[in-house]
């Protein structure tokens, strides 16, 4: 059956820059190159969400369970460059924060990633454009599988939206999340997306903290 928004799907995937080298992936094998510190897994999630890449979201779509290959012009992928988002910064600015500036450093600016890309004068260019940014890509797509079972499709949403694992169960038509204290407001904010994706409410219960259980007992 070809699949739709909202399905659940699991995949394997690897991105490269056309004719160049690859920059993301979730297969062992080639993680282990970009960061041996990260463990390699299938990636569950939700079509049409902009969970994963826009443009690899709408060519699954209407398509069948199997392996793609799939290229990507920037308009699809990670955009065009912005010759605006090239800056020239003053030196004195480098050396009050103690910096020095190299030409291919990459550093950080409110937030901004930038690769320097020329130091003369009394001045540094830096390119605030992303790395990918202006490039042709190629993804290779394994869809292993939809995904049918609610506790996975629960587990899959928790972790995308909250970077973590939470404890939760289903009640009727709605899913009650238990989270830490403090974070129950933040959490709320995602009642739209499970109740568009999964057709579930969601109800946040905030947990005491140890120290206040403790006092109660």
């Amino acid at each position: 059956m070809a699949l739709q928004k909202n399905d659940f799907i699991e995949i394997e995937f690897t991105g490269k820059i056309k004719d160049g080298e690859v920059f993301d992936s979730n297969i062992p094998e080639e993680l282990n190159k970009l960061n041996p510190n990260k463990n390699a897994k299938p990636f569950v999630f939700p079509l049409g969400q902009d969970m994963f890449l826009k443009g690899i979201e709408q060519y699954l779509m209407g398509k069948e369970v199997g392996s793609y290959e799939i290229e990507l012009s920037p308009k699809d992928a990670f955009g065009f460059r912005d010759p605006a988002l090239i800056q020239m910064i003053p030196m004195r600015v480098f050396i009050e924060h103690k910096i020095n500036p190299v030409p291919g450093a990459v550093l950080t600016f409110d937030n901004r990633f930038g690769k320097v890309l020329t130091v003369s004068g009394g001045r540094v260019m830096i390119d605030f454009n992303g790395p990918l940014a202006g490039k042709d890509v190629v993804y290779t797509v394994k869809v292993s599988r939809k995904v049918e079972d609610i506790n996975e499709k629960i587990k899959a949403l928790i972790e995308f939206l909250f970077r973590r694992e939470l404890k939760y169960e289903i009640q009727d038509k709605k899913v009650i999340l238990n989270v830490d204290k403090g974070f129950k407001n933040f959490a709320e904010l995602f009642k739209d997306k499970f109740k568009e994706i999964l057709d579930l409410e969601l109800e946040v219960h905030e947990l005491e903290s140890p120290n206040k259980e403790k006092e109660d007992k």
